[in-house]
């Protein structure tokens, strides 16, 4: 059984430990999550993945996790379930459940514009961009590009030294000189460089970075001790996984081990799955509260799907019917060519299964589909009938 219809455009292109072995959180601490490994260590062997691990969440609660494999193909260290896996484009919601925390305090709104946060560029931006809003960047329906190679801006982006946030600013006013294309609001074009735009409209009008306001607003809040940004681990060293390349090769730490920070909103979150499970439970009906409180028609306004022509598309999710979803579920997926990573929600059911690969690449994309429709099945067996 397919779990979707088509795969994310741009989850292919992005070039995408808080919780202990054993641990549990929410609404059974005491009883420990159920070991999928045993699931997950077939479809690793199947498709030659270094290592695969995963996480189920019933509403507030972690009911199972799990790791199998190595962190670094070659070694015989093995990966742990407190082991943090970059999960790519699966940042994209992040991002814009840190801005819905802003719209709901009345800082930002979702028709807030490129113009409005950026006045100094009015002399540089081409107009079609004054009108574009926050929400259509969110939802893939601005205008900006698909990818960053117009003008030489994403070599220059590689190249650049500066902060994350002087990265993002620098990403802005290239894209900004060029007109919106779709014209904005017409059609889907999936683009992370819309995410960064988005991202540097928030560090503009609060005037701190991303990072910080993602750690701040919900990693700390959701106690996803470790959350960070671009590949895990430190360098010379196999204390976490290294991501592989698709033919299989390690890619050691430094610069070309993750993307520009420049897309970071779009793109470069790492953690344990266990950690990443406690944001997706934030999204279930079940797991909302805790750190993190937005009202209900906020959540309405995230997985809504904007309306016009081509995908699907919430506000960082792909919108979907499956029936073992009981209607509407949420996925999305992530790699930046090193990782791969999967997220499915059941809102309807109140479950998520999450998985993922320190592998990028087609076998990877299957290994983790296969992985996800695994522990899919498997939690339908267990769980309870629906009311």
């Amino acid at each position: 059984m397919s779990l979707r219809n088509t795969r994310v455009p741009g989850a292919v292109v992005l070039a995408i430990a808080g919780v202990a072995a054993g641990s549990a959180w929410a609404a059974e601490p005491a009883k420990a999550p159920r070991d999928i490994a045993p699931l997950l260590k077939p479809l690793r062997d199947a498709h030659d993945m270094p290592a695969m691990a995963g996480a189920v969440v019933q509403g507030g609660r972690l009911v199972a996790l799990g790791a199998t494999g190595v962190r670094r193909r070659g070694s015989d260290e093995p990966v742990t379930p407190a082991d943090r896996f970059h999960i790519g484009s699966c940042t994209k919601s992040m991002t814009a459940t840190l801005i819905a925390t802003f719209v709901e305090e009345g800082t930002l709104s979702w028709t807030t514009t490129v113009g409005d946060a950026f006045p100094d560029l009015k002399g540089t931006m081409h107009e079609g961009w004054r009108a574009v809003t926050l929400e259509q960047l969110l939802t893939h329906r601005a205008g900006a590009p698909a990818n960053l190679d117009a003008d030489g801006l994403w070599g220059r982006l590689w190249a650049h030294a500066g902060t994350p946030v002087e990265q993002r600013r620098m990403l802005v006013e290239g894209v900004t000189r060029r007109a919106p294309d779709p014209p904005p609001g017409t059609r889907h074009v999936y683009s992370n460089a819309g995410y960064a735009i988005a991202g540097s409209m928030l560090e503009t009008v609060v005037n701190r970075s991303w990072e910080d306001l993602l750690r701040e607003r919900l990693f700390e809040p959701l106690g996803m001790a470790s959350a960070g940004f671009g590949a895990p681990g430190t360098k010379g060293r196999i204390d976490q996984p290294l991501g592989h390349t698709a033919a299989g090769n390690p890619v050691e730490l430094g610069p070309g081990s993750d993307n520009p920070a420049a897309i970071g909103p779009g793109g470069t979150v790492h953690c344990a799955l266990g950690d990443w499970a406690r944001y997706a439970a934030l999204h279930l009906p079940g797991g909302r509260g805790g750190g993190v409180r937005l009202k209900p028609e906020t959540f309405e306004r995230l997985h809504a799907p904007a309306p016009g022509e081509g995908q699907a598309y919430a506000m960082g999710w792909v919108v979907c019917d499956r029936d073992w979803g009981g209607g509407r579920v949420l996925m999305h997926a992530g790699t930046n060519t090193m990782w791969y990573a999967v997220v499915w929600l059941a809102p309807k059911r109140d479950f998520a299964v999450l998985v993922a690969a320190n592998q990028g690449g087609d076998a990877a994309a299957k290994a983790c589909d296969q992985g996800a429709w695994a522990l899919i099945q498997d939690h339908l067996r267990r769980a309870p009938p629906p009311k």
